[in-house]
């Protein structure tokens, strides 16, 4: 079975063709970047989603050297996500599996963003921390879904970490450079925000903000908020991983290409005597490679037709019934 998959929930739009034994054929994506000082416009996210989506659906199929007759199914990334620019994607599923006469699969995006980690790391049953612009989870596989543990309350780990980089004079995305900047950075005192097993960065963020004002260091903040933001998220990881009494970890989501991350989930993991891995970086940002992964494990379980399919912005991942691990 090969699987072509649609990603298009924010910034990025993608294009992956994988087939059942997990090999990528091609995974292209482009993203939209906001102008210095903003963030995601969704209507402008949707109209570059619209002018590139021909080229990347094109590029993928060179890439792969397959045309439309090898194509079984057309996965999409259904939500969570921004409703335009989810809306390009369903119509580019849509009209592609009418013209082309081939079933579509709605994906979770979020529970994507895991199974594509699993496959490539070779993990069966890990506690996830799933770190990404819009989301901040931990999760691990119980009972049929893809249960929760523990999440930010108010914004994910990416979007903090965006939102200080306007705040302190970077262009979009920010987080690469946060991590750049951090090298040589001094420690300072910074608001240390776990709430039980859930966690807030918000305030964190408006605090980096008001010393970048005050004169701090650039550095200075960089480093000290990785460190602070990133030991909260490893803190409720170890007590998800002590809960369900599993002896894996698994890093995906666009912020697992931060090194410092990796870096402390590593001692943690190690210290309990637990695996861990974490998604290989052409995979942690948002791609159609995982979003044609994920539907052909869907299509195993359970089959779906394009006539009766929306999006659904505000989708949980753990709303997901996960039949095809049973």
């Amino acid at each position: 079975m090969i699987s072509l998959g649609i990603e298009s929930t924010a910034h990025s739009f993608g294009i992956g063709i994988m087939n059942n034994k997990g090999k990528c054929y091609a995974n292209e994506i482009d993203m939209y970047k906001a102008p210095k000082g903003w963030g995601i416009h969704p209507m402008e996210a949707a109209n570059h989603h619209e002018r590139v989506c021909k080229l990347l659906t094109e590029n993928a199929f060179r890439k792969a050297d397959l045309d439309w007759n090898d194509i079984d199914i057309i996965s999409f990334s259904q939500g969570p996500g921004l409703p335009p620019c989810l809306h390009v994607g369903l119509r580019v599923a849509k009209e592609l599996g009418k013209e082309y006469d081939k079933p579509l699969v709605p994906v979770n995006h979020c529970v994507a963003h895991i199974e594509i980690g699993k496959q490539c790391t070779g993990s069966k049953d890990p506690v996830v921390l799933y770190v990404s612009g819009a989301n901040t989870q931990i999760l691990s596989y119980v009972e049929g879904r893809y249960r929760c543990f523990g999440e930010t309350q108010d914004i994910g780990i990416g979007n903090a970490l965006d939102k200080l980089g306007r705040g302190i004079g970077m262009a979009f995305p920010a987080g690469p450079k946060i991590e750049q900047e951090s090298v040589g950075g001094k420690w300072i005192e910074f608001p240390y925000t776990v709430k039980g097993m859930d966690l807030s960065f918000s305030g964190i963020v408006s605090e980096g903000i008001r010393r970048y004002e005050k004169g701090i260091p650039v550095k200075d903040i960089c480093f000290s908020i990785q460190e602070v933001c990133f030991a909260m998220l490893t803190e409720v990881t170890e007590r998800a991983l002590a809960h369900t009494d599993k002896d894996q970890v698994l890093l995906t989501g666009g912020v697992a290409a931060n090194k410092r991350l990796q870096e402390m989930l590593e001692i943690m993991a190690k210290e309990r005597g637990a695996k861990y891995w974490v998604v290989p970086r052409e995979y942690s940002g948002d791609n159609g490679a995982m979003i044609a992964w994920t539907g052909i494990l869907m299509e195993k379980a359970s089959q779906y037709k394009w006539p009766d399919l929306d999006i659904l912005p505000r989708q949980r991942t753990d709303e997901m019934e996960i039949s095809w691990l049973d």
